[in-house]
């Protein structure tokens, strides 16, 4: 039976994870399309609502839900208001959010009290900063889940989820580097004109309880970044607050070294992580997919805190500089093997499969807590 799949997406990064997921429901014959919010609607965080437009065979809405500056619970009620009125009129079957973002907390609420099927991706992490708290309360709103590891399926239950209603089906982005990524390293060099031949990934991401100190974090981690004498391709921070000092600190690297892109396409990002010496920062795809590709990272700070115990992921504050130095010393294109905590890179088969069941449209949506899952 085909069905309405409605994804919404925030960021280039839900993006990466979602998009397996629909293609899948796509290629099953379900009606597929995405609500396309946040950063993608920003010029400056490289306009990736044209990303997603590029997918084939996938409808797409576009809807801008904030102005630079605005505080989270605003981008909230800009985005309750606006998913609420696509829903009213669309009114999809199935509802398809992610992680721990503010988009998905609106998209979350708006399904709930609008009584429509909603799926939640990848709850039941842990990093002890105010995303896990969204991330729980997306868990507690939405009707299914699919999670990432089985570590994360418990704590699901821990919130009171019956374990029927919870699929583990590992990280979806795992989907895209399990395969060849479909572009070359000098295509990807030559795209995003990156003169390098030996270089590291660096992301650093502000986290919102700390924006008092990501401007002092940003120049400590760059710093000793610099110092190392290596070279460094820099993906820019998320517009979370606390991003405009980040910003201050990039823009003041010296240019031969650092090479600062506002972001990527997935197989040009995919491609260049395969090639890479080392990933630093405190982006999820250095606890992710770096572990997943054996590529060693290093953990900056509290947003990936105890997210994953994979041995190529060393983790430190921004302001250890000896353990930053040691790590760029002595783990610079080294590898290990690849790390499955995370899944094998067959979410999306997992997925579909779960969208076949018939029971997957019979469960009821009135919630109930389930007393130890």
């Amino acid at each position: 039976m085909t069905r309405q799949i409605l994804f919404l997406t925030g960021t280039r990064a839900d993006f990466g994870k979602l998009e397996p997921l629909a293609a899948a429901a796509r290629d099953a014959g379900h009606d597929v399309a995405f609500f396309v919010t946040g950063m993608h609607m920003l010029d400056r965080y490289g306009l990736t609502k044209l990303e997603v437009a590029r997918m084939p065979g996938v409808e797409v809405h576009d809807f801008v839900n904030q102005r630079p500056g605005d505080p989270q619970d605003i981008v909230l009620a800009k985005t309750v208001m606006g998913f609420s009125d696509y829903v009213t009129e669309h009114r999809p079957d199935l509802v398809v959010i992610h992680g721990d973002r503010i988009e998905a907390l609106a998209g979350a609420l708006v399904s709930a009290t609008n009584y429509i099927r909603s799926a939640h991706v990848e709850g039941g992490e842990v990093s002890g900063t105010i995303d896990e708290v969204f991330r729980h309360c997306n868990t507690k709103l939405c009707t299914h889940h699919f999670v990432s590891s089985e570590g994360a399926k418990k704590r699901v239950m821990a919130l009171g989820e019956p374990g029927d209603s919870i699929h583990v089906i590992g990280s979806p982005e795992l989907d895209f580097h399990a395969k060849p990524s479909g572009v070359t390293l000098e295509e990807v060099k030559a795209r995003y004109a990156i003169p390098f031949d030996d270089f590291g990934i660096a992301v650093f991401h502000p986290v919102t309880s700390e924006q008092a100190t990501m401007g002092a974090q940003a120049r400590a981690l760059f710093a000793a970044l610099e110092a190392s004498g290596r070279n460094f391709v820099v993906i820019a921070p998320n517009n979370d607050p606390g991003s405009e000092a980040i910003f201050a600190v990039l823009d003041a690297l010296p240019k031969a070294r650092f090479r600062v892109l506002p972001s990527m396409r997935f197989a040009h990002f995919s491609e260049l992580m395969k090639s890479a010496a080392v990933m630093v920062g405190n982006s999820s795809a250095g606890v992710r997919e770096a572990p997943f590709l054996g590529l060693p990272s290093l953990d900056i700070g509290t947003r990936q805190a105890n997210r994953s115990d994979a041995g190529s992921v060393t983790a430190c504050e921004a302001f250890d500089t000896p353990t930053i130095a040691a790590f760029l010393s002595q783990m610079w294109g080294q590898r290990h093997p690849r790390d499955a905590g995370f899944g094998q890179g067959l979410a999306a088969d997992r997925f579909a499969e779960v969208l076949a069941d018939p029971a997957f449209w019979g469960r009821s949506l009135q919630k109930a807590f389930a007393d130890g899952g």
